[in-house]
């Protein structure tokens, strides 16, 4: 029996919608407020996030990151949401890259200090994604993270999504050129 997906949705669908919160097995992802900034500061002034993420962040650039979100909501180009536990960010999950007529978006995430260890970014990645074939009719979620990052491997496998090969010299880093693992999971893969 062939698998239904959703239809992609229209360009212009997704910004007559409100951002919606979405629950992530006991966690929320919720749209960013400006009183979320000192966890945003806190993220990119975290050494592992920075290695990562490859940025720092002032005050200014904090409030400026979350002010950005709505817009890119209202074009239709990404979404960032808060990882929530209670009234405590856990951390972030945002897609990047999204492209609605091509069904396909790209997922980043990444967890606060204290937040690590308690699986919050596989089960954020997972409602996200399921949130994206259903609600957006997507085909297509992937994600991308260093090969020196073995703890995002663990997040992508954990979420589903599968791994596609690997990127040669397809970032930069602070300490140079890094290779990347791509992973993806498709509207038609098993949940």
């Amino acid at each position: 029996m062939p698998l239904t997906v959703a239809p992609a949705l229209a360009p212009g669908g997704m910004a007559r919608l409100p951002q919606p919160e979405i629950a992530a097995d006991g966690l929320r992802l919720r749209p960013w407020q400006p009183d979320d900034r000192p966890a945003v500061l806190a993220g990119y002034a975290d050494p592992a996030i920075r290695r990562w993420h490859c940025r720092t962040m002032d005050d200014d650039e904090a409030r400026g990151w979350i002010a950005a979100w709505p817009e890119r909501w209202r074009r239709e180009t990404g979404a960032g949401w808060a990882m929530v536990d209670g009234c405590e960010v856990l951390g972030q999950i945002s897609l990047r890259r999204l492209e609605l007529a091509d069904g396909l978006a790209e997922v980043s995430y990444w967890v606060l200090p204290a937040a690590r260890g308690r699986r919050s970014a596989p089960r954020a990645l997972s409602a996200l994604a399921g949130w994206c074939f259903t609600t957006l009719g997507l085909h297509r979620v992937e994600l991308s993270h260093s090969t020196a990052n073995p703890a995002s491997c663990r997040v992508a496998q954990r979420a589903g999504f599968l791994a596609e090969g690997t990127m040669r010299g397809a970032a930069l880093h602070a300490d140079g050129w890094h290779d990347m693992h791509v992973h993806a999971r498709l509207a038609t893969d098993a949940a």
